[in-house]
């Protein structure tokens, strides 16, 4: 019915262009990006995909492929931020999140005889925290005021200042001050969110969230708790799964706490938090003549049931049910038993984990629930499992990774720079006897299988290119360095003019390469890279001088 703002002009035809007007919070997070997206997938993911007899008000989420067309990005900050931000809160290219806050309630004028209605709010940011705080706020006063409302709430999320990790901002929208702190790549893993400030000056107090993107874990995971090693496992393998649920909004959380189980590492697969019918990927996703794509989807209508059968591991969860004090918890069951009707909640798989349960947690996590333990309080201690477990995999790669990188002597100035030896999967196997996962964790399994399994996995494939990429900018960062220390006087000395204008040549397209890739050097370095140049043009004759002043 509406879309704001309004230069974003969603037609009737399928495939619509839309634009940014400029590279503020606002316009960069709040509003829709550039590229193509497709109005009527927006439309279907929306709304609850079967019937829903509930009423009132839910939220949940979804996650959008762009559909072609153009993939640069139009916000000026982008590198900036995605350079600073963590892995897993970076903004991404190829696809945008949904954000959605949906009403029914009864209403005899209406057609159906009910009002059913969804605002969404689109982004290329994963901070559902953040954005469905603002949808509360921003939803009820809609549904009643409709456009106006709208039109003055763009106006004030116009002003918000760019996310910038590492900062807390204060967001003003509606009479309310949202506070939030952008979380920073520099931040420790699991340490407590930075303590909020500038609260003394503001009027009314800010509305402050303890982060923009993480979820109650402990909510989300509450009927399978006892398998959340096995959980942990397909994740970091980027096994197929689907997630049946009985609503969007477990659907989507579910999704979303299984991809972030692996940080700091990124989930480097597909994932849709909510996932219909509808969707322009539902032949990809139900065709039995390939296997299924690396990817997590969540879906409420029993239809899949039928059509995604053939997936490897599917989790049916219910409502959640209480087995005296304890929430009741699903059972893995093989896929043979799966049942196109009355589904009962389990995991549905053959899958045999490589490592142990850690039963520690599990009892610790029970006492909380007996104690009637505050829930993020029981979240903190599922996500410093999670973190723990996570660098205890990681560090040895980490570790074997750093070891191919050069030494430092052996970067020459007038000489490229050496090349990182190559990875060397029985070399790292053979680097676990003396530093591997058992250093830093106390459960026992097939480590070396995990591993083995990992290394054919798309989130092994991202996490080696990502570190690759970084090593060969540090190569060149330090080559840049190396160059500033010679002595290039002495160099030209016995150099001929060819020689000299190729070292020209090639120190400007470092230069340009160091600014355009934004690598890890000091200012003053680039600065005295270029008066190198500028020394360099003063030494050659005047008909030289001209051409490369002005090539």
């Amino acid at each position: 019915q509406l879309v704001y703002p309004h230069d974003f002009r969603l037609t009737e035809k399928e495939v619509t262009t839309l634009r940014s007007p400029s590279p503020s919070f606002g316009s960069s997070g709040v509003s829709l990006g550039a590229g193509f997206l497709q109005k009527t997938s927006i439309c279907y993911l929306s709304f609850p995909d079967s019937y829903s007899g509930g009423l009132g008000d839910t939220q949940f989420s979804f996650r959008l492929r762009q559909a072609g067309g153009s993939r640069n990005s139009p916000f000026q900050d982008d590198g900036r931020y995605n350079r600073e931000a963590p892995v897993t809160l970076q903004r991404e290219a190829a696809h945008y999140f949904g954000y959605v806050y949906f009403r029914q309630v009864k209403d005899s004028s209406m057609r159906r005889g009910y009002f059913q209605k969804s605002l969404v709010l689109v982004s290329r940011l994963p901070y559902v925290n953040l954005f469905q705080c603002l949808l509360q706020l921003i939803a009820p006063e809609y549904f009643d005021k409709l456009e106006p409302c709208l039109e003055a709430v763009c106006n004030e999320i116009d002003q918000w200042p760019p996310p910038v990790p590492g900062q807390t901002l204060n967001l003003p929208v509606m009479g309310v001050v949202i506070q939030v702190r952008i979380p920073s790549r520099v931040d420790k893993p699991g340490s407590s969110p930075v303590k909020q400030c500038n609260q003394e000056n503001l009027l009314p107090a800010p509305l402050v969230l303890p982060s923009v993107h993480e979820l109650d874990l402990f909510r989300c995971f509450q009927p399978v708790l006892i398998h959340i090693q096995m959980l942990w496992e397909l994740m970091l393998l980027g096994e197929p799964m689907v997630v049946m649920a009985p609503s969007p909004t477990m659907s989507s959380e579910m999704v979303l706490a299984l991809t972030s189980c692996l940080a700091p590492l990124r989930y480097c697969c597909d994932f849709r938090p909510y996932f219909t019918i509808h969707d322009s990927e539902f032949k990809e996703y139900t065709t039995r003549t390939q296997a299924p794509p690396n990817i997590v989807v969540g879906v409420t209508n029993p239809f899949f049931i039928k059509t995604l059968q053939h997936w490897p591991h599917i989790l049916r969860v219910g409502e959640l049910r209480m087995s005296g004090d304890l929430p009741k918890q699903v059972k893995v069951k093989k896929l043979a038993k799966l049942k196109t009707l009355d589904t009962k909640p389990g995991i549905y798989t053959s899958y045999k984990t490589f490592l142990h349960k850690d039963k520690t947690l599990i009892k610790r996590l029970l006492k909380g629930i007996q104690r009637k333990r505050p829930s993020e309080v029981q979240s903190a201690l599922l996500r410093r499992h999670l973190l723990e477990l996570t660098q205890s995999f990681i560090i040895p790669l980490e570790h074997y990774m750093a070891s191919l990188m050069p030494l430092q002597r052996a970067i020459t100035p007038w000489k490229n720079p050496p090349q990182i030896r190559p990875f060397c999967q029985e070399d790292f196997m053979k680097s676990l006897e003396h530093a591997g996962p058992q250093l830093t964790c106390v459960l026992k399994g097939d480590w070396l299988g995990l591993y083995r399994r990992f290394f054919k996995s798309p989130n092994f494939d991202g996490w080696f290119r990502q570190r690759q990429r970084e090593m060969t900018q540090k190569l060149e960062a330090l080559h840049l360095e190396a160059i500033c220390e010679a002595d290039i006087v002495a160099w030209m000395k016995d150099k001929s003019e060819v020689e000299i204008v190729d070292l020209v040549l090639k120190l400007r397209e470092k230069l340009v390469r160091a600014r355009c890739q934004h690598l890890p050097v000091k200012e003053e370095t680039l600065q005295r890279v270029s008066l190198y140049i500028d020394t360099i043009i003063g030494s050659l004759p005047e008909d030289l001088q001209a051409v490369l002043h002005h090539p």
